[in-house]
């Protein structure tokens, strides 16, 4: 399993940009696949998830501002941000989140076994 997160880059604040995780070795519509991100001196945490059944969570810090989405075909999960902030930068990873339970309480479900991580992202917003 092979999880690729791209599409970060600079942006101005209050700006846009649409992250892709393309994911390889399971389908997308069959699991739940989470956005983390993590800023220089800060934990990790949760972004927004989508499970198999297209349920969605988002963490409050982004809720109407990022959307997530996901693309079947192309066995890809797509994070839409909005009206980004400064605080915004970050490192931006895809993973699969059994449940979206890493997303809501920050632990991921390992009943499931281990979850699968992708190469983050540099999204970085200015001021």
């Amino acid at each position: 399993v092979q999880l690729q997160a791209y599409g970060g880059g600079l942006v101005q604040a209050g700006g846009s940009l649409r992250l892709s995780c393309t994911v390889s070795g399971l389908s997308v519509e069959n699991y739940a696949i989470g956005w983390f991100r993590q800023a220089p001196g800060k934990e990790r945490e949760g972004v927004s998830c989508i499970n198999s059944n297209s349920n969605t969570k988002y963490a409050d810090s982004v809720k109407g501002r990022f959307t997530i989405s996901r693309d079947n075909a192309k066995n890809t999960v797509y994070l839409q941000m909005n009206s980004l902030k400064a605080e915004d930068t970050a490192v931006y990873y895809c993973a699969t989140d059994p449940r979206c339970r890493a997303v809501a309480t920050g632990t991921h479900d390992r009943s499931y076994g281990e979850p699968y991580w992708g190469k983050g992202t540099q999204v970085t917003v200015s001021s």
